[in-house]
């Protein structure tokens, strides 16, 4: 679990970052260069495979640990209070994780099956898949960007937990640098979602055309 978890957590600084060159505000002209080196890249087409496998192995993993830990404890304390020793959003990795993967369907038949798959239907000026239009397009539709909004608060809580948790899976935790690796965590979880949530947003109010 910790070890497809920190694989997701790099893709992630891939995939906000090849994103974020909407904010170039350029008609999307930056943006659409790097998709066409992303897709036609043999490297990165071949780390689709690997990303695919450590997402599936990490959502499994997620479910197997869930159930798990629901069988080991069929019976309910009488009282319990969580918060003595934990956030809520660290018991409640299974529910946000759920979330993500309804999220997560949603995104890739939005983009990555019309990128990879059914075609991009025009071209920018340069003659390059315009995948910006795609994006600009799906990000007319309020419900789409109040599902992506949502989906990166979940995101967020669900990386406040699991970059400190990665760590500490794999016995990479110390007195001295696990509240620097905490953190990095929090922040890393505010900047990664925050990022994904104002694109959409600024889509479709107009500030990026």
């Amino acid at each position: 679990m910790g070890i497809t978890g920190l694989f997701l957590i790099l893709f992630l600084i891939v995939h906000v970052f090849l994103n974020s060159l909407i904010f170039m505000n350029d008609g999307g002209q930056t943006f659409n260069q790097g998709a066409e080196f992303m897709a036609h890249n043999w490297i990165i087409r071949a780390g689709e495979i690997v990303l695919f496998v450590g997402l599936l192995a990490h959502i499994y993993q997620g479910l197997k640990l869930t159930s798990e830990n629901q069988a080991a404890r069929p019976v309910k304390y009488a009282a319990y209070d969580g918060s003595a020793n934990s956030k809520w959003y660290s018991r409640s990795m299974g529910l946000l994780g759920t979330l993500l993967l309804i999220f997560l369907i949603v995104h890739l038949s939005n983009f990555w099956v019309v990128s990879r798959f059914t075609g991009i239907p025009s071209d920018d000026q340069l003659g390059r898949e315009d995948l910006f239009l795609v994006m600009r397009e799906a990000f007319q539709n309020i419900w789409i960007v109040i599902l992506y909004v949502l989906a990166m608060i979940s995101l967020a809580y669900h990386l406040m937990h699991g970059f400190a948790s990665a760590f500490q899976t794999l016995g990479w935790n110390h007195k001295k640098y696990s509240p620097i690796i905490k953190a990095v965590g929090f922040w890393y979880s505010i900047i990664i979602s925050l990022l994904f949530a104002l694109m959409p947003v600024a889509l479709y109010t107009g500030i990026i055309k």
